[in-house]
């Protein structure tokens, strides 16, 4: 900014009268003031302007419009000022994840009305407040999650449910169970203006009997065919009161059957005889076979890499494979003390949760081997499914006490509205924590949990039992002959052999 001055005079031998400058009240020597005349003595000359430079700024860049806007603060970024930035920035992480700590919340509500175990769950695609769970004692109930209550029952089986499933459009619903029927409801569509709490019954539009029990549903993606297991893997449609194709291969029990999410036409299944099997439903005959040491309880497809799946196994770890190579699973997912009953993966497709025997859930990063969260009440029970909501922001979990939980899938986030400077304050904490989490205070915080002495004590004994049979086998890999003794890695030690 100049300023700009105009004067036909010239100035006086002092420029402190013309500046407005503050002068001594000091008598003068008379040498002083001819020292001053012969210094000053070029101001004499007149002239017509004069600039002077300042700094300025202009007042809406720091001028608040309202009095409750936050006052504006301009910052140098510039490292060199600040020399302790990375003391900082540490202190701000370790804080970070102790108050993550603090704020960990993670159980919402139980949604109690079954009067036996929960045995399975499914989704409804078209809404994403809605679940549907079936019980031991053949009860289907549909809930409304934001309100934490039952909306209408689907009464009709003589027997345990043991696999519930909905279309993609969610129009129809499909369950089977150990009474032999396979039975299809129209969903009831819930108005968002309905202030009735009471609990209406559904009827069921068509009922399929059949000549073995029933022990799993899955619905394809896109179209009009399901499938359920039992002592073989039947493929049904909605108009059809027999199954249009039917699969076998061996003579024991499917446990659980699941459609690929990106091609409809592709099944993979579960069964007694600790095998992993692959259909096609354009072919006639299975695909692939994979026997493991043990069996696997649940299957669950990526949808977001969608020749990857992840198995869920009675030794209480998870193994994820790749569709092309069966012979190495990808990774060993442990943490487990007991049977993994389910799974399921987050609309993401980053993170699964499971559901054990040892009534604990967790929730693994695809790519991990162990678990980032683990959740467990005292009165939750054996847990036997687990579902991710259709946006991943929570985890359900059915257990044996007849209960339903919700859980927030994060579980120190915050609920409810988040003001956009708390979003970026959370955004810059997460940033902080992923920097630092490699530095040992930080990740020991990080990592702890609390864990129910029975579960602590069992992964203590598994340790234990680890680290022993390790050290036999590296004993007996020392005194044989070179070669005759492998080491295997686990990926590969766990499964038998691979049938085509």
């Amino acid at each position: 900014m100049s300023l700009e001055l105009n004067t036909n005079q010239p100035l006086s031998l002092c420029p402190r009268k013309h500046f407005g400058l503050r002068t001594e009240t000091q008598p003068r020597r008379k040498t002083q003031s001819v020292n001053a005349a012969a210094n000053c003595s070029f101001r004499q000359t007149p002239f017509e302007t004069m600039k002077v430079k300042v700094i300025s700024r202009s007042t809406d860049e720091f001028t608040r419009e309202r009095s409750q806007d936050l006052q504006r603060v301009f910052r140098n970024y510039d490292p060199i000022l600040r020399p302790q930035e990375k003391a900082l920035e540490y202190q701000r992480a370790l804080n970070a994840v102790k108050l993550d700590k603090i704020f960990a919340r993670p159980f919402i509500l139980a949604m109690d009305g079954h009067v036996d175990a929960v045995s399975c769950m499914a989704k409804n695609p078209s809404q994403l407040k809605e679940i549907f769970s079936g019980s031991m004692d053949g009860d289907i109930r549909l809930w409304d999650i934001a309100a934490g209550r039952t909306t209408y029952r689907f009464p009709g089986h003589r027997g345990a449910v043991r696999g519930v499933t909905a279309s993609t459009d969610g129009r129809i619903l499909v369950s089977c169970g150990t009474d032999s029927t396979v039975r299809l409801w129209k969903i009831p569509v819930s108005s968002f203006m309905e202030s009735d709490f009471s609990i209406k019954t559904v009827e069921p539009a068509s009922v399929y009997a059949w000549k073995n029990a029933f022990c799993a549903a899955d619905h394809q993606w896109d179209g009009e065919h399901f499938a359920t297991g039992g002592a073989q893997v039947d493929i049904w449609n909605h108009n059809r009161s027999q199954p249009v194709n039917s699969f076998v291969w061996g003579s024991d029990t499917v446990l659980s059957v699941h459609f690929s999410p990106a091609e409809p036409n592709l099944l993979a299944s579960s069964a007694s005889d600790r095998s992993i099997n692959l259909y096609d439903l354009r072919k006639a005959t299975p695909l692939r076979k994979l026997i493991m040491m043990t069996k696997t309880n649940s299957i669950a497809w990526n949808p977001m890499e969608p020749l990857n799946f992840t198995v869920a196994n009675e030794d209480g770890c998870c193994y994820s494979y790749d569709l092309r190579n069966l012979d190495i699973a990808k990774y060993v997912h442990k943490d487990h003390v007991s049977a993994v009953m389910d799974i399921d993966y987050s609309p993401t497709g980053r993170e699964f949760v499971t559901g054990s025997y040892d009534r604990t859930v967790r929730i693994f990063p695809n790519t991990a081997g162990h678990s980032r969260e683990i959740y467990h009440t005292k009165r939750m029970q054996r847990v036997f499914c687990v579902k991710f909501t259709g946006d991943g922001s929570y985890v359900i979990s059915g257990s044996d006490d007849t209960n339903l939980r919700l859980w927030k899938a994060k579980a120190s986030e915050q609920l409810g509205v988040i003001l956009p400077r708390e979003k970026k304050k959370h955004e810059y904490h997460e940033a902080i924590k992923k920097r630092y989490g490699h530095l040992p205070e930080v990740n020991r915080i990080a990592r702890h949990r609390h864990l129910p002495r029975p579960v602590y004590k069992a992964a203590a004994l598994m340790r234990t039992m680890a680290i022993a049979k390790k050290r036999k086998h590296d004993r007996r890999k020392a005194h044989s002959a070179p070669g005759s003794v492998t080491t295997k890695p686990l990926r590969v030690k766990r499964i038998v052999k691979e049938v085509e």
